[in-house]
């Protein structure tokens, strides 16, 4: 669905709430910024494929964001928009963790609620069976030393003590990558495979992301990781 012609069927607005779901979108549909951009405080544009988000500063009052399965990727850019406190880009192609997070620092100072979800970007097991819970819990303290506003990361609350212990190393848990002349086939380095969330044609419409909702449970697989543990989890 390109330019300015939009299904409207498949588009929801009320109390400026707007969803516009399931419609393989590759861009954000000019008639969307040209109708309600000055009215919407939420948007939900998940289940299309979204490379660019063009248009997106059209939306000058927004609050809430919701760009789940997307094909939003490394080069993606982010407009400023001063009042936007809920951010989630679960499924998407993001790889670079710095990047991003420099990114959301810049474009969106009063972000507190942020998912990130089956990206590798995330180093959870929805996106690598190789990642544990101390890969895990390193990337939360490098987001939190950066957004220092945060108040939820992907399905969990950001905790007191996960705020002391990002003020004091955060800045030291930079998620690294393989470079692009790594082998695929070494054994030392599988590749990483992204798996997709669900695809609810039920929910088109009504998605509500994923702050609080569910827990993941991590299995250690790297003998560093009890240095991450936290005492609550013992």
């Amino acid at each position: 669905m390109e330019g300015s012609h939009i299904n409207n069927f498949a588009l929801s607005f009320k109390n400026n709430r707007l969803s516009y779901c399931g419609q393989d979108c590759q861009k954000i549909p000019p008639a969307l910024w040209n109708m309600y951009g000055a009215k919407v405080n939420y948007l939900d544009l998940s289940y299309n494929s979204i490379e660019t988000l063009k248009g997106l500063e059209k939306f000058t009052r927004l609050e809430e964001l919701i760009l789940d399965n997307n094909k939003l990727a490394d080069i993606v850019s982010f407009p400023f928009l001063p009042f936007l406190k809920t951010l989630s880009l679960n499924n998407n192609e993001i790889t670079n963790l710095e990047d991003l997070v420099n990114k959301l620092c810049d474009a969106f100072p009063a972000l507190t609620y942020l998912s990130l979800l089956s990206n590798k970007a995330c180093p959870n097991q929805l996106s690598d069976l190789e990642k544990d819970e101390s890969d895990y819990q390193r990337y939360r303290y490098f987001v939190i030393y950066k957004l220092k506003n945060l108040r939820f990361l992907d399905s969990r609350r950001v905790t007191d003590r996960e705020r002391v212990e990002a003020t004091a190393r955060g800045e030291f848990m930079r998620v690294r990558r393989p470079t692009s002349d790594v082998i695929p086939n070494d054994p030392g380095s599988p590749e990483l495979r992204a798996r997709p969330l669900p695809l609810d044609l039920n929910a088109l419409g009504k998605h509500k992301g994923a702050y609080g909702k569910c827990l993941y449970k991590y299995t250690g697989k790297h003998s560093e990781g009890n240095r991450f543990i936290l005492n609550s989890d013992l």
